[in-house]
């Protein structure tokens, strides 16, 4: 492995224990004070940090004049054009049969329990709202980009492609272990989908769409949620909520 490629690799590591080992705790402490600022800080903080990530990544990559269709960073083609509109379709879907439960929810009055380490996290406001958006957008590109894209073909000449898919999946959910067991097994079960989607499709731009639409429609979902929250905690009348993974 050359030099440029180790050293990427070790800069991967340190931005992942940084995530979780610096930004999470910090959260954590920042929101017994006021957890609506803790919770953009986190955001702006990730963003930050993601984007400097694929930035250095970008610059290697140019640097030794490699080809982006070796990290599949090329658009689809042909029937694969058809199935990137089917898959987004399939998830528009999905989140739009939520959204219509929380509006059952609503009319109910149905008490609906919200998990608080998930409502620490999850936007509140539309501004928080938007915020997510480009954290969600943030992580469909960069962490396309790093897991399914560059580990996979680093780590292919010694581990084979399977290999290489396996350990940017568990890569994958140990970087969200801060988000405890269920979330880490659930992000797991996310990477394997998107990694079967990146070499099925040949391209990290289905990935990466699907990727950024599940993490934004995630947070639009429980701002639904939440704002019901709020409104119930006013009127002290009703209450709703809804669990994201």
């Amino acid at each position: 492995m050359p030099t440029a490629d180790a050293l990427y690799l070790t800069v991967i590591a340190i931005g992942l224990c940084l995530d979780a080992f610096v930004l999470w705790p910090a959260f954590l402490r920042r929101s017994e004070a006021d957890t609506a600022r803790a919770r953009v800080w986190l955001w702006s903080s990730i963003i930050i940090l993601w984007w400097t990530l694929v930035a250095a990544g970008v610059v290697l990559w140019m640097f030794q004049r490699r080809d982006w269709a070796e990290l599949r960073l090329v658009a689809p083609h042909g029937w694969r054009v058809l199935g990137t509109i089917g898959l987004l379709t399939l998830i528009v879907i999905f989140y739009a049969s939520r959204i219509g439960k929380i509006a059952r929810a609503r009319r109910s009055k149905k008490r609906i329990k919200f998990p608080e380490d998930v409502e620490r996290r999850a936007p509140h406001t539309r501004v928080e709202l938007a915020w997510f958006v480009a954290l969600s957008v943030t992580a469909g590109i960069c962490e396309e980009f790093i897991f399914r894209g560059y580990l996979i073909w680093v780590l292919q000449p010694v581990f084979g492609l399977w290999g290489a898919a396996a350990v940017s999946v568990v890569a994958f959910a140990a970087g969200h272990a801060y988000e405890g067991t269920k979330g880490a097994l659930a992000t797991g079960v996310v990477g394997v989908l998107l990694t079967l989607v990146v070499l099925g499709f040949g391209s990290l731009v289905p990935a990466i769409a699907a990727h950024a639409l599940i993490d934004a429609s995630e947070g639009f979902v429980a701002w639904l949620a939440l704002r019901e929250v709020e409104t119930a905690r006013d009127g002290e009348s009703e209450r709703g909520g809804e669990l994201i993974v």
